[in-house]
This record gives structure tokens, sequence and C-alpha cells, in this order.
């Protein structure tokens, strides 16, 4: 079976056949939620006739068209509307087994079973993420992912895609800042013009402005010939200034005018040329910080930030993280030529779900990738993931929190403090040289803190 559509998340729809006219929007009846079981592909043809790609949801052609070659960034993504939908389908362990082995009874009994084992499952597991049935965005189209954040920015971008103002996105690193962009061209009336997309911070201050403006011949040593501009390029359509907190203050003065007096003068060129383009912008950086700190132009701030959409990160809708790691594995599979067989174990989800991922989404890319190359067999474990997302367990990952009658500080601290060094001894074997390395400690601090707390091997 052929892997999922690139970043399409799967539902179920309620009817058979949902229109694709633009600016329909779909009603979902049910999306698979991530039991901590094992994650597996369909068995019967009723399932894979009764499941359909999120992305083709509301437009015959789903995804981003002219970009759906392009690589991944984010949650955001195309596929192709010719390509077989296959849903996933989820499942705990033991609950597979027993499903598998009873099939025959199930069929006899009826559905209700069937049902409450569905039931079963979900409540028993402690990745299941209850996610109700709603309309989405029109402009999420190809967006693998349901959490309230994101939906939140999709909306904005419903509300605000016809228009011409300008939009500031801002985010992580890794959380898909330029798809975002993509997204808000796409649902404009100038999705059929360009899209022209510039890196400010990867082009060095001298060649930035000959890129962004143009320049004509003779303007410079080695400008043997006129150069067209990116503005010049997305006439019509959408340019898009990714990392504009990095632009130097000497171009913001002139960015400040095409906002302001949609014109602009290429390099060495007396002539003022008016520039029809939509302007979006991004960065991972604070520009209210940049400002007050002299690397940013406050008028171009206010110029830029008429809409603001604030890409969450990933571990701030951890409940998409199923879908995005499922639809990772369909893809790692598809690379690497590996079949479409392969599943993620229980406990290797667990720790996938509670990692805080601080490269977010294009982490945890990485990450299933890398699992699919190491994993010898058709389940990723635990041992085939990264050490820093097993790390000592889900302690550091977890957020503390405050009880309403307040808390003994240092008591805490130090039973935290003793849980984590206990952790280290029993993983060693109470070998107290690789203990303290993996706490970051000398040995000979390690062992002063043994005697002055005073512990030592559990007895048996």
């Amino acid at each position: 079976m052929r892997p999922a559509d690139p970043y399409g998340c799967r539902c179920r729809p309620m009817d058979a056949e949902i229109g694709s006219a633009k600016g329909s929007t779909p009603d979902l009846q049910r999306v698979d939620s991530w039991p901590g079981g094992c994650l597996r592909q369909p068995v019967s043809r009723g399932q894979r006739e009764a499941s359909m790609d999120h992305s083709t949801l509301n437009h015959n052609t789903s995804g981003f068209g002219d970009f759906v070659n392009e690589g991944y960034t984010s949650g955001v993504c195309p596929s192709p509307a010719d390509e077989p939908s296959s849903a996933t389908y989820i499942v705990a362990d033991s609950l597979a087994a027993q499903a598998t082995g009873n099939d025959d009874e199930c069929e006899d009994e009826g559905s209700d079973s069937s049902d409450a084992l569905d039931r079963r499952a979900a409540s028993e597991s402690p990745l299941a993420s209850p996610l109700e049935a709603r309309a989405l965005p029109n402009s999420m189209q190809g967006v693998v992912g349901l959490s309230d954040s994101l939906v939140d920015v999709y909306r904005v971008i419903d509300r605000v895609a016809d228009t011409l103002c300008t939009i500031l996105i801002t985010g992580e690193s890794g959380t898909g800042k330029e798809l975002v962009a993509k997204a808000v061209h796409k649902q404009s009336q100038r999705t059929s013009k360009p899209f022209v997309a510039i890196n400010c911070g990867a082009i060095p201050e001298a060649l930035l402005e000959s890129e962004l403006f143009g320049h004509a011949r003779g303007a410079f040593t080695g400008a043997h010939a006129n150069k067209v501009g990116r503005i010049a390029l997305a006439e019509g359509g959408t340019l898009f200034l990714d990392e504009i907190g990095e632009m130097p203050l000497s171009l913001q003065v002139k960015l400040l005018r095409v906002l302001q007096a949609r014109e602009y003068s290429p390099v060495g060129d007396n002539r003022t040329l008016k520039a029809d383009v939509r302007i979006v912008a991004a960065t991972n950086v604070n520009l209210e910080n940049a400002v007050l700190g002299g690397t940013f132009r406050e008028d171009l701030y206010y110029r830029l930030n008429v809409i603001h959409l604030a890409v969450p990160a990933l571990r701030e809708r951890s409940e998409d993280v199923p879908l995005l790691a499922q639809h990772f594995l369909n893809k790692a599979q598809e690379k690497m030529g590996k079949g479409a067989n392969m599943e993620i174990s229980r406990a290797a989800a667990q720790l996938l779900a509670e990692y805080q991922w601080p490269g977010n989404v294009r982490d945890l890319e990485n990450t299933i990738e890398r699992a699919v190359l190491l994993c010898a067999g058709s389940s990723i474990d635990p041992k085939d993931l990264p050490q820093r997302v097993c790390g000592l367990g889900t302690e550091k990952r977890i957020t503390p929190r405050l009880p309403d009658t307040g808390i003994d500080l240092r008591n805490a601290v130090e039973s935290f403090e003793n849980q984590l060094i206990r952790q280290a001894l029993e993983r060693t074997k109470w070998n107290k040289k690789q203990a303290a390395t993996l706490l970051g400690l000398n040995r000979t601090t390690l062992v002063e803190m043994l005697k002055r707390k005073r512990i030592g091997p559990r007895a048996a």
C-alpha cells in the first residue's frame, strides 16, 4: 500500500461525498486518535472506503498546487489529488490482538462490541486526544493537525486572505512560517499570480538590495546586464520576506517606502516603478525587542504588523504529534522503499507524545526518518529513537504546577534531586562514574552528595 498523501491528516467524512467548490466547509465526523498502541494501516475494504484524506475535503485538487514538489518545513503541505487515500487505523497492542483473534465473532455479534472496543481503547490510552467534530477553515487544505491553536491561525487566514493588508508571521524555527504564507497566497485572489520568497538573512547585505529591487546595467562592478528584482517578479502576487528581522537598517528604509507609497527604484536606475505586491513577512525573533535594541525600525514594524499570525510551537499542540508522526512514518517508508508495513510501538509513541520538540515539526520529521532507517524490524521501538527523546524519563519534560495551598520549595527541590540521582544510579547499576556522567557531575561530587543525602541501594 502506498503511504498517505503528503502531510494530509486522516479524517472520516460524515457523507460519502463532500462538495469541492471553493468556500465549502467540511464537517468532520471523527478523527482517529493515537491511543498509545501501534499505528497500523486498515485491514478491511470497508474501512478503506470509509476513509478519506483531510487534505482533499475542501477542493478537488488538494494541497498548494504549484508547491506540490517543494520540501517540508512545517505541518502544512500539498497532497496529490490522484493518490489513493488510506486511513490511519489505530488500535492498542493488546486490543488489536483480541480483535484479530475474534474477528468472526465480532461480525456475528454486530457492531456494538466493535464500538465498545474502540471506546475502551480510547479511554485506556495515555495518548488518546479527543478532537471534537467541527468545521475547519478552507485554508487548512493539506494541513496536518487539528489543535485549537493551529485552527485559530487558519481561521484568521480565511478572513484576511482576500485583502491587501500586510501580514507578519512569527514563530520558532521549524514551525512552518513560509508554508503559512503560502496558505495566505493560495487562499487569496492573487493565487494565480507568483508567490516569490526571499530570505533576508541568507543573502549578504551588499547583494540583498539588488535581489530585492533589481539593478540597472553598470550600477556597480559586475553588473553587466539589467536584473529584475524579486518585487518585480512578484508583480500581482505575493512577496514573502522571510527572516525580516535580519534585514539591514539601510534596506529597511527602502522597504518602508514600498509599503507606504507602493513604489521603488532599482539600484542604479532613476526610474520609479510601481509595486503591485502583497507583502507577507516572517521572523523567529521578537521584533519589539529588536525595536528597543535599535536593530529594527519602529515605523517599519508597525507597517508590517497589520495582521499578526503567531504559529504555535509543536509543544503547544502536542495533540497533533500522533497525526504528524504517522504521516512522517508513511513518507519515510515511501522515500526509503521499505513498504508500508511499519508501525510505532506503544512505548515509542509515549516518548514521542511527551517530548517537547525544541526543533518543532522539522525536528519530529527528522526523528521519524532516523527511526525508520535504524529500525531492524517492522516496529519502531524506543531504542530506535535518539537519546534526547528518551532522556532520563519524563521528569524533565513535565512542567510542575504550584498547588493552590503553596509548597515547601526546598523540600520539593530536594525530593526531585534525590529522584534523579537514584534513577541515574539504578540505570547504571550503581556505577557512580557512569551515573555522574548522566547527571553532568564529577564522580567525587556525586559521592559526597550520596553521603550527605544518605542515598543507598534499596533492600532486596
